[in-house]
């Protein structure tokens, strides 16, 4: 069997990042497991559980110890890594042609790809990408071939999830722009947006990956937006992971270039919905 494991990598070691373990093959996924941060990740593979209730806390990835965790959760090592952060072949600070890529092909849907820069994510990025090559997962660019397994995949999912739910327009699901998406609106209500989408996003990644937590008691309880960061985190983790799914079943594509590459899911050509 193939598995995937997810990682929403925070731009700042500072920040909690959400990783998603996934097991299966073809059309057939389920969920291993799922944690708001990579220190929570380690220990479930060590018996412990995911206390929802805490803030997840922050740290740099170690890229050898998430696969022995995951290869102690699954019973078998990983078969790709998937990542939403800036990854590549080379050093960066800068924008990439990966970011360029994207942000041509859907800023119309209100999903232009974030810059880079020396700060955020830094040397995070590359420091990550070096670490997995040398664990045998290099970073797949725009020579790889879909399919192509033991790779590092970057993943952005904004516009994957355009294809996830067939939607035309940026989903508004992230924490930190709520007072954006809804100005004027109070934060119960807020909340309760939000948990909405969480809701369309999980039910649509339920079609294609069996056991999906529903998180329905860490939203009933939050009373504070910052209390529903750790599921946004886990969700980015999930749909990092059926990327990964997509691209292993050869329907996946990259925009970038042969040192770096944002992988999106089904065809280049696939028509969005007119924004």
């Amino acid at each position: 069997m193939a598995a995937v494991l997810g990682i929403d990598a925070a731009w700042t070691p500072s920040e909690p990042s959400g990783v998603a373990l996934i097991q299966g093959t073809g059309h057939s996924w389920r969920c291993v497991a799922v944690a708001p941060s990579y220190s929570s990740f380690v220990g479930l593979a060590n018996g412990q559980t995911v206390d929802w209730s805490r803030r997840a806390s922050g740290s740099e990835a170690n890229a050898a110890v998430l696969l022995e965790a995951a290869r102690r959760l699954l019973g078998e090592p990983v078969s790709l890594v998937t990542v939403d952060m800036p990854v590549s072949t080379v050093p960066f600070d800068t924008r990439r042609a990966a970011d360029q890529a994207v942000s041509k092909k859907f800023w119309a849907n209100w999903c232009s790809a974030h810059s880079p820069g020396p700060v955020r994510p830094g040397p995070l990025g590359f420091n990550l990408s070096r670490q997995f090559e040398a664990l045998g997962l290099p970073v797949a660019t725009s020579s790889t071939r879909p399919g192509t397994p033991f790779c590092l995949v970057e993943v952005y999912p904004h516009p994957a999830l355009l294809t996830l739910l067939n939607r035309d327009r940026r989903v508004p699901y992230k924490i930190s722009k709520a007072a954006k998406y809804w100005k004027g609106v109070a934060v119960r209500e807020r909340i309760g947006l939000l948990a909405a989408e969480f809701a369309n996003i999980r039910n649509a990644l339920d079609e294609h990956i069996q056991g999906i937590p529903d998180f329905e008691q860490p939203i009933n309880e939050a009373t504070t937006l910052a209390a529903l960061k750790p599921i946004e985190d886990v969700l980015d983790a999930l749909i990092c992971c059926w990327v990964g799914a997509e691209y292993l079943s050869a329907n996946a594509y990259p925009l970038g270039d042969q040192t770096a590459a944002i992988w999106c899911p089904g065809s280049p050509i696939r028509e969005l919905p007119a924004p």
